[in-house]
């Protein structure tokens, strides 16, 4: 069973809130409404502020639960990597595998579901000190985003359960965490990004622009086999000048003749002959007297 990561604020109005923490280098922990996502260091406390507008009847408790984002990996329990889990760390009080645990807490109490096997962790809900609004709950991630074999960069939610004494939901809540070495770093680079598409929901998308009209002069001309037309590259004016008078020919022959080009050094066909130095040429059978 998928547990739901839907909000749910039930009858008794339950919220979650966090103080703005910032993004500098320094902060171990920071919360971005804009991606209703927390940002922090691995097994660094991050104070969850509890909230209702009605109180829950007594022995209420407050659970949370790690699950994967994506639906290819919602199945799967989300549990700390194999070298993160040798290491221990913590209090004593919490299992080795488990990801989240509460810190400062020793009503805390660790669990693994027998159907599902997944892990959670209980506390006790606790109604604010006199003078406050809401109340505060200390949760550690112990296992970076990026471990290998554990979340391998796999995005998880995390789902805060208000529950009666039997076990009912009587509220749910639900943000994404990221557990990294520099939380206010990633939150800065994520929101920035987050707004050059367009919004934290994603925004409408943009439409595409209509194609571009191709200019005229590059469009592909459709030509018949026999009127394409290629372009020869000829070294040398003897063979330019011969393969010239070929096509000259050839188009003669089809019907479309250019003019015909006088070639250098010879005269056009039928020309006049005309003396050199005022001499007047004879032809043959014309005496000289023949004017």
């Amino acid at each position: 069973m998928v547990p739901s990561t839907e909000d749910y604020g039930g009858d008794h109005d339950f919220r979650l809130s966090f103080r703005e923490a910032g993004t500098a280098k320094s902060v171990t922990w920071t919360f971005s409404l804009a991606l209703r996502k927390l940002f922090c260091r691995r097994a660094q406390p991050c104070p969850v502020q509890v909230q209702v507008g009605a109180p829950p009847p007594p022995g209420a408790l407050l659970r949370a639960v790690a699950v994967y984002k994506r639906s290819e990996h919602v199945a799967e329990v989300v549990r700390r990597c194999p070298h993160h889990e040798r290491c221990g760390g913590g209090d004593g009080l919490a299992p080795p595998q488990h990801l989240i645990r509460v810190e400062g807490n020793p009503h805390a109490r660790y669990h693994d579901n027998e159907t599902t096997k997944r892990h959670s962790v209980t506390v006790p809900y606790e109604p604010p000190e006199v003078g406050s609004a809401c109340s505060a709950v200390l949760y550690s991630f112990m296992c970076n985003s990026s471990c290998m074999g554990g979340m391998n960069r796999r995005p998880i939610l995390t789902i805060l359960t208000l529950e009666g004494p039997a076990g009912q939901v009587l509220g749910r809540r639900c943000f994404e965490v990221r557990v990294c070495a520099c939380p206010g770093r990633d939150r800065r680079l994520e929101e920035e990004s987050q707004s050059r598409r367009g919004g934290a929901g994603g925004g409408a998308k943009r439409a595409l622009p209509p194609p571009k009209e191709a200019p005229e002069s590059s469009k592909k001309r459709v030509l018949t086999p026999n009127n394409e037309e290629f372009s020869l590259v000829v070294r040398g004016r003897h063979r330019y000048e011969m393969l010239k008078k070929i096509n000259d020919a050839l188009e003669a022959y089809e019907g479309g003749a250019a003019p015909e080009q006088p070639v250098k050094g010879r005269r056009p066909r039928g020309a006049e002959l005309l003396p050199r130095r005022g001499k007047k040429l004879l032809l043959k059978g014309e005496g000289p007297d023949s004017d």
